[in-house]
């Protein structure tokens, strides 16, 4: 009973990373669809395609009409792996400031972890 008491406590320690989730992260994802794609040669939305982001360079879509400021970001060599791309869902305007991404962010870490479980498998 006691070693049931101990994992349940860790499990909802605070901080601690929890496993990520693909099947949620396509849920989470639906907020996205309005803007984005991720079919490899799916169209450009508001937002540009998705497919092939993991080490991708930041502006790189062929025609898409990126603000000043991505393209800014994209000279300076931001390039989308999983740190910068958790940052930039967790708060775009931190990573990219002046962009126009309207998207405020998403502030639920498991969500984030999730979301970027279905980005990886999605979009290569």
């Amino acid at each position: 009973m006691l070693r049931g008491v101990v994992l349940a406590a860790l499990m909802l320690a605070p901080g601690m990373a929890s496993a990520q989730d693909a099947a949620a992260g396509q849920r989470v994802f639906n907020q996205c669809r309005a803007c984005h794609t991720v079919e490899q040669g799916g169209r450009n939305g508001v937002g540009p395609n998705l497919h092939g982001i993991l080490g991708r360079k930041a502006g790189a879509i062929e025609g898409f009409r990126y603000s000043g400021a991505m393209k800014a970001k994209a000279e300076g060599g931001l390039v989308w792996d999983e740190a910068t791309l958790r940052a930039y869902i967790a708060d775009p305007k931190a990573v990219v400031p002046g962009g126009s991404m309207s998207y405020v962010g998403l502030r639920n870490e498991q969500q984030v972890n999730d979301l970027i479980a279905y980005l990886k498998d999605a979009t290569r």
